[in-house]
């Protein structure tokens, strides 16, 4: 006998898709690492202006600056916006009245460039042209340096006493601290690593975050999240070790 299936309300799915501050959709929604409990970007950000604690758990988040250990769900926004109809517009409508109401007379262009880009057509400036056409502002839209993406803090450490024979050529940062993107790989901090070391293009190096080699293609927050923050003694920011790369044959 086939089993009769069950047609599923949204509001089945309300513990899961709603913000435990609000009580509203979760808008945005932002993760705390440290508990992964969820809240609306502008919910969670509210209240560690008042306190380092999660909302929901009571864990400290981070002893001075919780808004580090935050991460944007991306994948999560887009299955509330697929299960509550209307709800993607109904925000985007919202944010191009506030923009409109609080944006300078100068910049009074910015609703309409926030409706292309959220409709995913070109920026049309004040005289009806692409805006890609001005020379003073080339490149500046394609230039983030994916500064809008969650962003992360790690310490690069040189790990010496390898017995590699090129150990000398791989010397400490002056700046070991460094803050970027959480979706940077692991081959960008190599590249990053060989320009300040001024090392030739030839010469291979290894990450390793709690001694073991980390691939070219992991990024900082999967390292973070299934390497680092496992370990409980481990603080904050994460630690990643560099040598000279090792040939096990």
């Amino acid at each position: 006998m086939a089993a009769t299936g069950r047609k599923h309300l949204v509001r089945d799915f309300n513990h899961f898709i709603t913000c435990y501050l609000c009580r509203g959709y979760l808008i945005k929604p932002t993760t705390v690492t440290e508990c992964l409990h969820t809240f609306c970007k502008s919910c969670i950000v509210q209240h560690f202006e008042e306190s380092n604690d999660c909302p929901k758990c009571g864990i400290q988040v981070h002893e001075t600056n919780p808004l580090e250990m935050l991460r944007l769900d991306n994948t999560l926004e887009e299955i509330i916006f697929k299960l509550v109809p209307g709800l993607r517009e109904k925000e985007e409508q919202q944010e191009l009245e506030f923009w409109k109401k609080n944006q300078p007379k100068e910049n009074g262009q910015a609703a309409e460039t926030l409706r292309c880009q959220r409709l995913g057509l070109p920026d049309v400036g004040i005289d009806g042209g692409d805006a890609g056409d001005d020379d003073d502002d080339d490149g500046a839209a394609d230039d983030d340096y994916h500064r809008s993406d969650p962003q992360i803090a790690i310490c690069l450490d040189c790990l010496r006493n390898t017995g590699q024979s090129g150990e000398s050529t791989v010397t400490d940062l002056m700046k070991r601290f460094i803050r970027c993107s959480s979706r940077v790989t692991v081959g960008t901090i190599k590249k990053f690593l060989s320009l300040k070391l001024k090392l030739p293009s030839s010469y291979e190096l290894d990450v390793l975050c709690n001694g073991e080699i980390m691939g070219r293609d992991h990024t900082l927050e999967f390292i973070y999240m299934t390497r680092w923050r496992l370990h409980g003694e481990n603080t904050y920011p994460m630690v990643l070790e560099y040598r000279p790369r090792i040939d096990f044959g």
